[in-house]
């Protein structure tokens, strides 16, 4: 299999772990169109490989793990921007994450915020820096996500937890993120990649098919979020050009506090 070119991802393959990393350090790993569209040609690449027995996700450098959808884009382009097909493919990304028959380990180097929280959230397990943060922004900015990143994420942490997630918009370190079952380990920021890897040979001597079907038997139970998902992000596709969405937009681009007081 020829190695990719991508701009925006870098994908290796290190024993049977294919690490995939969003290399935008200098946003903070926030994606843009071309970025969701090159991680999901490497989660489609590292599903077709032989080799690969877990795919490890993470972010370049040491401060962010993804902090969601690229906000200066956004501000200079009136979007994120499309994949190279023309289309704007979260949701087919995060259905690979999801449907893809090897575990994929959420390596969190850093901040993991709005969608970039969803991302580790749909992973199938998370390790976390010791200085990681964890936390929702969509209705700061007057976005959201009401499909996987709601509705699975009360599975995981609980209803009322979930609620405060999103509902207040604090961001958690990670030992709280560890107590509320939001990752299943801290390890030291310098030791963080190579215990993933750890992890990921460990999957590799046990049987590929039964973790397959394993996987799919997990997935089964929440499968129906996508439908939801797929009405919601519908929705906000209309919202997105709503004035209440532009003042969220607005105020994050001139770095003050939006007013939403006059849409209540």
């Amino acid at each position: 299999m020829s190695q990719p070119t991508y701009e925006d991802v870098r994908y290796e393959v290190d024993g049977p772990n294919a690490i995939i990393t969003i290399d935008r350090a200098d946003r903070l790993n926030a994606f843009r169109g071309r970025t969701i569209g090159e991680l999901l040609d490497a989660f489609k690449r590292a599903w077709a490989d032989s080799r690969v027995a877990c795919v490890i996700l993470t972010g370049a450098g040491d401060r962010a793990f993804c902090v969601g959808g690229d906000q200066k884009t956004y501000a200079q382009e009136g979007g994120y921007g499309t994949s190279e097909n023309g289309l704007w493919e979260l949701e087919e990304l995060q259905a690979t994450i999801r449907n893809i028959p090897k575990p994929v380990i959420a390596a969190v180097n850093g901040y993991a915020i709005g969608g970039g929280h969803v991302l580790h959230v749909i992973c199938d397990v998370t390790l976390a820096a010791e200085h990681a943060k964890f936390g929702q922004a969509g209705p700061k900015l007057a976005s959201f996500d009401a499909g996987l990143g709601t509705a699975y994420l009360s599975r995981v942490v609980g209803e009322k937890r979930a609620r405060e997630i999103w509902f207040f918009c604090r961001q958690y370190d990670a030992k709280q993120a560890l107590e509320w079952g939001l990752v299943n380990k801290i390890v030291p920021a310098e030791q963080l990649l190579e215990e993933a890897k750890s992890w990921g040979r460990e999957v590799a001597a046990l049987s590929p098919t039964a973790i397959k079907f394993l996987k799919a038997s997990f997935n089964a139970d929440s499968d129906q979020i996508f439908g939801q998902g797929k009405l919601a992000s519908a929705g906000l596709d209309v919202f997105a050009a709503s004035k209440e969405a532009e003042e969220g937009h607005r105020a994050f681009a001139e770095k003050r506090e939006p007013d939403f007081s006059k849409f209540r």
